[in-house]
């Protein structure tokens, strides 16, 4: 396994333990970030303070990252500590994969369950269990070119609130002329198409295990008409959420579905008044709903270093209140950020958060997932009618689930 070493030091809690302190720790970390990101950071500051742990980090791609933890679980080459994506928690914990943390989370002077927010605290949790610490928290909001809303003659501090005036705004906003398109979202057939969709579904009166609502098909039936009608790009079906926003970035998209992850380098990137605005509801005093991202910092069963672990990744969550200003997550637990950075989409997010909610949970999520994608795929191609598409994958998921 290829592997990049950095070296790390310890917490407070490693230096209490003299026994512990005095020998040498390894630890293999998997991660979906990349040098320079969350994991990397905090485990360069970790290794500054105890440099008698050594952690090997190896970055792997968010859509690799089930199998090819599957894979090494089979060959006894999983790492001690992993980054799995919050629907998938209930998929390993139930088969016995990772350690219930419940005991060490109990003993800790740094961790408390209490103080984790209901959502990610929920996505942690399979019967009964603790099963990983929210590295942080996101969900999924609109952001807008003000500066396009501006010329197009719409008011930038009227952002669209309903499904229709999104309509109508992508419609006014759209410019071939100018290769603008008024609305950039990613419907792509992978978990980032599933994590997307699934709120507005939730907005209509239906979930993930009840597809065949009048509500759900006019969502699906709208994705298809900004697919048809070009108000979107054709790209929407196979990009997920980064490159879809980059078209926003760009200014080849007047407005885009996308989470807090995109601050940092929108920050960069981005040269026109960007703003954020809560997800259009499907009409005026409609149930609001918003996806609950990012995922969670968890230890494999088999790890024979669970202490060192855990103390490493309480260091993770002794550190929640940075990781929105450097970071773009939302924190996951109730802490003070200090000084926010862009305060006004901050407080969006913080907003939106009420309204996210779980995918899941479900030990046979990936197959859920893969049905509500194929519908999508299936609707937005043409292939089968928005009914038809959802007709089907609710089959599939009663088979699941039942």
């Amino acid at each position: 396994m290829r592997t990049i070493r950095v070296l790390l030091a310890g917490t407070a809690a490693i230096i209490a333990s003299p026994a512990f302190a005095q020998e040498p720790v390894e630890l293999d970390l998997w991660t979906i970030d990349d040098p320079g990101e969350y994991h990397y950071v905090m485990a360069e500051e970790y290794m500054a303070e105890n440099p008698h742990v050594t952690i090997n980090l190896r970055t792997v791609q968010f859509p690799d990252m089930v199998n090819d933890l599957a894979r090494a679980i089979s060959t006894g080459s999983a790492p001690d500590i992993t980054y799995i994506d919050n629907p998938e928690i209930a998929l390993f914990a139930s088969r016995g994969l990772l350690l219930d943390l419940t005991p060490h989370i109990e003993a800790s002077d740094i961790v408390n369950a209490d103080d984790i927010f209901p959502g990610p605290l929920a996505s942690v949790t399979y019967e009964g269990g603790i099963y990983g610490i929210p590295r942080g928290a996101n969900t999924i909001a609109l952001y807008y070119n003000a500066d396009m809303f501006t010329d197009a003659g719409l008011d930038p501090d009227a952002p669209p609130r309903t499904w229709d005036e999104l309509y109508e705004a992508a419609t006014v906003l759209t410019n071939p002329a100018r290769n603008i398109y008024g609305l950039a979202f990613s419907a792509v057939g992978s978990e980032e198409g599933t994590f997307q969709f699934l709120p507005w579904v939730q907005m209509a009166g239906g979930d993930y295990d009840n597809l065949t609502t009048d509500g759900a098909e006019r969502a699906l039936a709208l994705w298809k008409t900004f697919i048809d009608e070009r108000l979107a790009s054709p790209d929407t079906l196979i990009r997920g959420q980064w490159d879809s926003t980059g078209t926003f970035n760009s200014g080849n998209a007047a407005m885009s579905i996308s989470g807090p992850w995109e601050i940092p380098r929108m920050s960069a990137e981005a040269d026109f008044d960007w703003r954020v605005a809560l997800l259009p509801v499907p009409h005026e005093g409609a149930e609001r709903a918003s996806a609950l991202g990012e995922g969670d910092n968890v230890i494999l069963a088999n790890s024979d270093q669970p202490e060192a672990a855990f103390a490493f990744l309480e260091f993770l969550y002794d550190n929640m209140d940075r990781v929105w200003n450097e970071f773009g997550y939302l924190p996951a637990s109730a802490v003070d950020v200090t000084d926010p950075i862009f305060p006004e989409a901050y407080a969006v997010f913080e907003e939106s958060m009420q309204y996210a909610r779980n995918r899941g949970p479900s030990p046979d999520w990936p197959q859920i997932s893969q049905a509500i994608q194929t519908a999508i795929q299936s609707a937005l191609t043409g292939q089968a009618s928005p009914a038809e598409a959802l007709a089907d994958a609710q089959e599939t998921i009663s088979d699941v689930v039942n």
